[in-house]
């Protein structure tokens, strides 16, 4: 397992600054903390600045383990002691942390893991990309997100960087070797994966040619499909049919199904049917996903057992 290092090039925060902690344990003067962005240094929130309100059970407003964003209150870099302060920390500064700090987790997972498998030390390779990928994108995870839509552009940032090397260590560090785990590693874990979008639906129609109807409704419904985002339509157990989609985009998503119904209820209510949204359009698992096919599977065993036919409006293929 690769050691531990700290996320930021600072090796201690800055005052005022809202920070992630651990709490390790409870005393009489306060709560004894880990700064988990600050290679699990120690600091300590005082009972005082735990919160506004009057203290009746300590147990109560702060507990072993639970982390919690925490302002920083009073810095001794020589000493290493860290004031902490709970109740300075506003709804504003709790949201601004967290977001900060999940994507730094991520970033200092994925060094972490190329730190592994090129064994190379997580610190050296902070200090050769991680960190000026801080200072020139933001964030290095903003850095990341880049580089998986153009890994060419990581290579070229490390190619830059070499010139510049002044150490082997930094040569090993932004070696093509490390740019390649780190390209994999980065695609791995942050390549959206696209979300399943599912609307069910029952469709009807009992005038004549009622089961061609329903099939040109169909068709109508799955040709709004884009490029990025297929529409598809399937038959669960008559009357029920499902509408389904994947998408990068829950809002897009969600809203091309809502489409795709709009346009199968006006085409099969012109033909004399009816239809009824018994779910909208929503993120499905994969458990629901495998659900819905197990469903699918049983009641076409059952169909194809009794020897229904389309008369029934049972088995429709486009």
């Amino acid at each position: 397992m690769a050691p531990e290092c700290r996320m930021y090039s600072e090796r201690f925060p800055d005052i005022d600054q809202v920070v992630m902690v651990q709490v390790k344990s409870i005393a009489e003067m306060g709560a004894y903390v880990q700064l988990l962005e600050y290679d699990n240094i120690e600091g300590m929130i005082l009972l005082s600045e735990l919160t506004r309100r009057r203290i009746r059970s300590v147990s109560k407003l702060i507990k072993v383990g639970r982390i919690e964003p925490v302002m920083v209150l009073r810095v001794d870099d020589e000493k290493g002691y860290i004031d902490l302060s709970k109740r300075r920390v506003s709804p504003e500064d709790i949201e601004a942390c967290e977001i900060k700090y999940n994507k730094s987790k991520v970033v200092h997972s994925i060094i972490r893991h190329v730190s592994e498998t090129t064994g190379t030390l997580p610190e050296q390779l902070y200090k050769s990309f991680g960190w000026p990928f801080y200072s020139k994108y933001g964030h290095a995870f903003d850095a990341f997100k880049m580089f998986v839509t153009d890994p060419s552009l990581l290579h070229k940032e490390f190619a830059e960087r070499r010139i510049s090397a002044t150490t082997e260590q930094d040569e090993e560090a932004l070696s093509e070797a490390v740019a390649f785990a780190l390209t994999k590693d980065i695609q791995r874990r942050m390549t959206p994966q696209p979300l399943k979008i599912r609307a069910d639906v029952e469709l009807t129609c009992f005038e004549y040619n009622g089961v061609l109807s329903i099939k040109s409704a169909m068709r109508y419904a799955e040709n709004i499909s884009t490029e990025d985002c297929k529409v598809k339509m399937s038959l669960v157990a008559s009357p029920l049919y499902v509408l389904s989609t994947q998408s990068s985009e829950r809002e897009s998503g969600i809203s091309l199904v809502d489409n795709a119904i709009e346009v199968l209820r006006e085409h099969i209510t012109s033909k004399g049917g009816k239809l009824v949204v018994k779910e909208g359009a929503r993120v499905v698992s994969e458990r629901d996903d495998k659900l819905l096919s197990e469903q699918m599977t049983n009641s076409h065993k059952t169909e194809s057992e009794s020897g229904s036919d389309d008369d029934t409006m049972g088995n429709i293929a486009l």
